[in-house]
């Protein structure tokens, strides 16, 4: 790939990015209502990622100029060492190389993601779905707008135009190569990439997140999480699906009543367990099946658990491990609750809604990994990077 650009010459293209993004919004948005007009689908997620309207475009801008305000990530000492023959030893971050970033219907990912990867000197491969085509390639012409008019090769952010059997093949046999390959999208894409990925992936997988209410909670506190995480945008992955009651919680059935009235005013359909199917305006569950999905829709399950540890066992049986909230003014039970959820964002009294790069201070994020290696939960910009060893010596040799 091409020689690393300093940081001065990254920051400028992010800068003259996020001016192209603003002076050229009409063209952007004339683009995405081609996409939507275009899209036929009944996926309410699907179809909410694909908008863009003002305030993804503003979103889009923020994210560049923050980038470009950040300190750089690579050259970053890690650790250090001199030998006793005196060769200095040290470790630092490093780009990746080439980052090929597969993603469905959410144009801002052109934006954000690219931005990210971009920063951390990387080369990328954007692979967006069909339903985004217009919306992704008026945002990659300016993109190269921007490098072009920084002298730096288009061929740093590059658009895999490509079908399903031409990307089968693409990761299956590279024409060029690719060191990472990060899948934005649902199970079904995430699938296909791992199955036919000959490179590293990191998975940005399922939300299905789940929230315990305990018997000392705040009764009201607990409802505006909840109707919070639910309600605002069913298209995140950071939105909840699952409600677990403390058996013994004090009015159970008083407070009960009153979420599902307030779920209800947003449309919500409301299943439960066996325990709380008598309760007026909720369906139960056919079978334990649906503890597992994620429903990117105004849909959730409400059930019982005898305690802290048994909704630890339930939300580690079912959860995506993605993220997990304790609603309890006990924090004993809370640190057990923090401790014990094997997920990769864990809350206390505060909505799920903020797993999310700009929310965790990051400037935005490449995706939310629900794996361990190497990073966990949102990636940001200086999670995008590896690392090089370098050993500087005076002719030493080993003995």
């Amino acid at each position: 790939m091409s020689l690393i650009l300093n940081i001065e010459q990254r920051n400028k293209v992010l800068n003259t990015m996020a001016a192209l993004v603003a002076s050229k919004k009409s063209t952007i948005l004339a683009a995405n209502k081609i996409d939507l007009e275009a899209y036929s689908g009944d996926d309410l997620a699907m179809a909410d990622r694909l908008k863009v309207d003002d305030d993804k475009i503003k979103g889009m801008i923020l994210s560049l100029q923050q980038l470009a305000s950040q300190t750089d990530p690579l050259g970053v000492e890690r650790f250090a060492f001199e030998h006793d023959n005196g060769i200095k030893v040290s470790n630092k971050t490093a780009p990746f190389g080439t980052v090929c970033i597969i993603y469905e219907s959410r144009p801002d990912v052109t934006i954000e993601a690219a931005g990210i990867a971009f920063k951390s000197g990387n080369k990328i491969l954007l692979k967006g779905g069909k339903e985004s085509l217009n919306s992704n390639l008026a945002l990659v012409d300016l993109w190269h707008k921007a490098l072009e008019e920084n002298d730096c090769n288009t061929d740093w952010v590059t658009y895999l135009q490509f079908n399903r059997e031409q990307t089968q093949a693409f990761l299956e046999n590279p024409t060029q190569k690719m060191d990472l390959i990060v899948p934005r999208g649902g199970e079904k894409l995430i699938s296909f990439v791992k199955k036919h990925a000959n490179c590293p992936v990191i998975i940005s997988g399922r939300g299905n997140n789940f929230a315990y209410v305990s018997s000392e909670a705040d009764l009201q506190m607990a409802i505006d999480i909840i109707i919070n995480a639910k309600t605002t945008k069913i298209s995140a992955c950071n939105a909840l699906d699952k409600v677990l009651i403390a058996a013994d919680m004090p009015r159970k059935h008083e407070f009960l009543q009153h979420l599902i009235n307030e779920l209800k005013k947003s449309d919500v359909e409301i299943l439960t367990d066996t325990i709380f199917s008598e309760i007026e305006g909720v369906k139960e569950i056919e079978n334990d099946d649906v503890w597992y999905k994620e429903f990117l829709d105004y849909k959730i399950v409400i059930g019982q658990v005898a305690n802290v540890e048994d909704a630890i066992e339930k939300i580690n049986t079912y959860g995506g491990g993605h993220s997990a909230v304790i609603i309890t003014s006990n924090t004993e039970k809370a640190e057990t609750f923090l401790q014990s959820v094997d997920a990769a964002a864990v809350y206390h009294n505060a909505s799920t809604r903020f797993t999310d790069g700009f929310q965790f201070g990051l400037g935005g994020e490449l995706a939310i990994s629900t794996d361990k290696l190497h990073q966990r939960g949102p990636i940001g910009l200086q999670h995008l990077v590896t690392n090089k060893w370098y050993v500087l010596g005076e002719g030493q040799i080993r003995p």
